[in-house]
């Protein structure tokens, strides 16, 4: 105990190393103290190394199979890393051992919503209502599911509720002004991203929906700013670069927009030599009638359409064009970002493929799973993170 106290309170002046040391000397003493372990895998979570905190958590769960508590981190854990059979194995049985446990059932809910399930992830967070009825991330989930559903006004009064509980989460804020900018009210949108923006400065896809809704916003220099911006913070999001060139291709900048079209597709090429992911039948539509606009012939990236790996709920809108016709107002929404259970902490984390954004992350988003935290990607889920 002395050990695993001292390794606590090293965690609370973040001097990580030393706090480690102690709880793994406690480890030693005792291989069956269920808390130390915990401990110690929020300090990998505090650092970002999830794949440490998973290994930990495994150990925990070896040690003591029963306790639902160790079982639901991991779940979140591999939620969190995208390896959705494991979670839903832990998740599983942790309802097994406990089928009152709310942030299991948040959890596993949104895996259901992530997948599309929406009448079932609702059945699920009926449940959860009864146990934690002021969860910011549950009214997340519930209005994101609504979302799906495209039940935009019972969305945006859930999403709003989560908001009210959780006024400085930017998750929420960038799923009003997703569902805002669905529904046309692009000053609304333009409130809630700028807001989410402010509290969530490094992620590029905040910065592309900004520029989404400014270009409706008709404030074009704006919007090439915002696009810029969130270029330089995501390498790997193609949607960026797209409605890039889409914005300007039609203000006339036909130069630019090859240029954007042609390191979108540099990154579609990474994507799939580097994952297994695949592409949104909306995007590959766009992309080649864009290609066809600027005259760049048929491109070899678009062979095989299918979905976009960050495709949970977005969609990127032009009309039909053929020749010198100007493509229509590029609307790619973003992943809509739920999320799940203990979602209430990000960890800092690099926009990559998969985000995630659901993160991403997720792309889903990176969650942090904390036992003392309000259940709730993912996240995007897109947090359930949608």
């Amino acid at each position: 105990e002395i050990f695993h106290n001292l390794g606590v309170c090293y965690m609370y002046l973040k001097h990580f190393n030393k706090a480690k040391d102690q709880l793994n000397a406690a480890l030693e003493l005792n291989r069956h103290h269920d808390l130390t372990y915990v401990m110690l895998g929020k300090i990998h979570l505090m650092e970002g190394d999830t794949e440490k905190a998973t290994e930990v958590y495994k150990r925990a769960v070896e040690s003591s199979p029963e306790n639902t508590e160790l079982l639901t981190t991991l779940g979140l854990l591999y939620l969190q890393l995208g390896v959705y059979q494991k979670a839903f194995e832990y998740l599983g049985n942790a309802l097994t051992y406990d089928p009152s446990n709310y942030k299991a059932i948040l959890a596993a809910g949104s895996m259901m919503q992530m997948h599309g399930d929406f009448d079932v992830a609702l059945t699920k967070y009926r449940v959860v209502a009864c146990a934690v009825p002021e969860s910011p991330p549950l009214w997340n989930n519930i209005g994101m599911c609504f979302f799906g559903k495209k039940k935009y006004v019972a969305a945006i009064s859930c999403l709003k509720r989560a908001n009210y509980l959780a006024p400085f989460d930017w998750k929420v804020l960038y799923n009003l002004g997703l569902v805002h900018l669905t529904m046309q009210q692009y000053a609304s949108a333009f409130h809630f991203v700028s807001a989410a923006v402010y509290l969530q400065p490094k992620l590029g896809e905040l910065y592309m929906l900004l520029a989404v809704t400014l270009t409706n916003l008709a404030d074009t220099e704006n919007a090439k700013l915002a696009y810029q911006k969130a270029a330089a913070l995501d390498r790997y999001n193609p949607l960026v670069n797209l409605n890039y060139a889409i914005l300007l291709y039609n203000q006339g900048d036909k130069k630019q927009a090859v240029l954007q079209y042609q390191e979108m597709a540099g990154k579609v090429s990474m994507l799939k030599e580097s994952s297994a992911m695949e592409l949104d039948p909306k995007m590959v539509d766009i992309a080649q009638k864009l290609g066809t606009s600027l005259q760049l012939g048929e491109s070899s990236v678009w062979t095989k359409p299918a979905n976009d790996p960050k495709s949970k709920q977005r969609g990127s809108s032009a009309s039909k064009s053929s020749g010198a016709q100007p493509l229509g107002s590029n609307q790619a929404l973003g992943q809509a970002m739920s999320s799940a259970a203990g979602y209430g902490k990000t960890i800092q984390f690099q926009p990559g493929p998969g985000v995630s954004a659901q993160q991403a992350k997720p792309p889903s988003l990176p969650l942090e799973p904390d036992p003392d935290a309000e259940p709730g990607p993912q996240e995007e889920g897109s947090g359930g993170d949608a």
